[in-house]
């Protein structure tokens, strides 16, 4: 589901990938002669991630340590008349005693949050028919991750993923032009909450070179209740957001690329929406990469009205955006300016990636402190990966309005992940 140019790290995501929902296939996949074919004949799908996070967090009595587990299994039917069944199971639980606070709506004075809840039910349930020409259509609880996961993700970074009840269909019968849509009924959100809504979902992405795409996109979110209802005070969150980037790497020769992202989307009020709804984004880079090595800088701004609300994007992936010390996953009213520099490399078979991020209100200018961030990726075997991040988040002095007051706060991970 994901595209690289090159360096296969966080950076990929942030701003060089392309990423879609449904995957529509160039060609038809290989059919089952009868149903039980179908049934026995198919693909085992099994996913292992331990990991321990690490919290240090000023104010709160003691650090957290968290040791979870997520185990995904499944089993994914080959296609018979085109038709095709998926499902999976998810168990997230916790090794050991439990040093840290699993719910973010509670102020624990004694430990930081780890926002990792134990839980064990379905993960994803969807039917999938590929018996058109170049069209994939998905019906169910399923993993969806749009471009760069900003306004659409599964947020898989925590051990309970999003995932959405919904009617997916995506086509590639043009061309170098991939569109997607889809209609949303329900979100199950990373604490295991399911939640009803009424949210289309357009995604046309044109790639008029390997790597470079022009893409355009309209998620209307008809959802009263959102993960950052808390941050707006709004009773009803319903929002719409247009929008249009442009994002690739431009070959500049045998080993030189130019990297790039230009982006802007506006949002409004949607469905019954609070009015006060009404704010823009942009995000532009440039930067280069020579052979494995890439170095760019960024700025991202999620906008205010008037201080009275901050862009806000309730079903992406947040946490790989404004640093990964989650310090911004609701935007502050105000609004957030980010400017980061990021750079990676890949050397003999490490993946390592940096960002230092300079963070400030788009409405006031009011400092909101800086961060640093550093991952390290280690595939040890084909199915076994390890992983090293840190963050490191340093507050400004106190802002005038609680969702500007932030505290210093210092994060490590470390994951094994083996996917069969």
């Amino acid at each position: 589901m994901r595209k690289s140019v090159g360096v296969l790290t966080t950076a990929t995501l942030v701003g060089l990938g392309a990423v879609q929902g449904v995957q529509a296939a160039d060609e038809p996949p290989e059919q089952a002669a009868t149903l039980g074919e179908a049934l026995t004949d198919g693909n085992l799908l099994l996913f292992l991630r331990p990991r321990w996070e690490h919290v240090e967090q000023d104010g709160k009595t003691n650090n957290a340590d968290a040791l979870t587990m997520r185990t995904l299994i499944g089993w994914r039917t080959k296609p018979w008349h085109g038709l095709s069944a998926t499902v999976e199971g998810i168990n997230v639980g916790h090794i050991g005693s439990k040093d840290y606070n699993d719910n973010p709506a509670f102020n624990d004075p004694l430990y930081p949050t780890v926002a990792d809840p134990d839980m064990t039910g379905i993960n994803q349930l969807y039917g999938q028919f590929t018996g058109l020409p170049k069209t994939d259509i998905k019906v169910g609880w399923q993993s969806v991750k749009l471009d760069n996961v900003r306004f659409i993700g599964n947020v898989d970074f925590r051990q309970v993923m999003q995932v959405l009840d919904a009617a997916a269909i995506e086509n590639k019968s043009i061309d170098n032009l991939n569109i997607y849509a889809a209609y949303v009924w329900r979100v199950r959100n990373t604490l295991d909450q399911q939640i009803s809504s009424r949210t289309p979902l357009v995604n046309l992405r044109y790639g008029w070179n390997p790597g470079n795409d022009i893409i355009g996109y309209a998620y209307l979110q008809d959802q009263a209740k959102t993960n950052q209802n808390a941050g707006t005070g709004f009773a009803d969150n319903s929002n719409q957001i247009y929008g249009v980037r442009a994002n690739g790497a431009y070959p500049l020769g045998e080993k030189w690329k130019l990297l790039y992202t230009a982006e802007y989307a506006k949002q409004d009020d949607y469905g019954d929406g609070d009015a006060r709804i009404d704010a823009d984004y942009y995000h532009v880079g440039i930067g280069g990469q020579w052979g494995p090595f890439f170095l760019r800088v960024d700025q991202e701004k999620l906008g205010s009205n008037n201080g009275l609300y901050g862009f806000q994007t309730p079903l992406g992936t947040n946490h790989l955006f404004q640093g990964w010390a989650d310090q911004f996953l609701t935007t502050p009213k105000a609004g957030i300016r980010d400017t980061f520099l990021a750079g990676g490399a890949k050397v003999w078979k490490l993946n390592l990636y940096a960002e230092a991020h300079q963070f400030e209100t788009d409405f006031g200018g009011i400092d909101l402190g800086s961060e640093f961030d550093l991952g390290v990726t280690w595939p040890f075997m084909k199915r076994l990966t390890g992983k090293f991040e840190y963050a490191e988040y340093n507050a400004a002095a106190a802002g005038p309005t609680p969702d500007t007051r932030k505290v210093d706060v210092r994060k490590v991970w470390l994951t094994l992940i083996f996917q069969y």
